[in-house]
């Protein structure tokens, strides 16, 4: 008889890029069926995604920092699940989300990034 010594598996970093990675590509192949609209201006994106026969109380959108996850809860009767990666950091305070006539739109506010440089005198 032997034994044999299962040792626990820690996710990496590495594969959280991957499972990102795989998150892209789903959504990508889920745009195609899906009403996708996205545009943007200096301080914010709005982006329109068709949601019929959701309402509110189903729906959970999360935000963390640059990438927004919008998902049915399990109640649902439709299902639901995509996320969005930003080129940049997504405000949480200036962000709203509107459901109108089975179209979500969310309205995510841009955290521009702070320049830290500091000026060195030359001597």
């Amino acid at each position: 008889m032997s034994f044999y010594e299962f040792a626990p598996v820690v996710a990496s970093p590495r594969f959280r890029s991957v499972d990102r990675s795989f998150e892209r590509f789903v959504n990508r192949a889920v745009e195609t069926q899906n009403r996708q609209n996205v545009e943007q201006d200096d301080k914010t994106w709005t982006i329109s995604l068709d949601a019929p026969g959701v309402s509110r109380e189903e729906l959970n959108i999360g935000i963390e920092g640059a990438v927004v996850r919008i998902e049915t809860t399990a109640e649902a009767r439709r299902k639901y699940k995509a996320a969005y990666e930003l080129p940049l950091e997504i405000d949480a305070a200036n962000s709203s989300a509107k459901l109108e006539n089975g179209v979500l739109t969310l309205t995510l506010g841009k955290l521009l990034p702070v320049s830290k440089v500091t000026a060195l005198e030359v001597k």
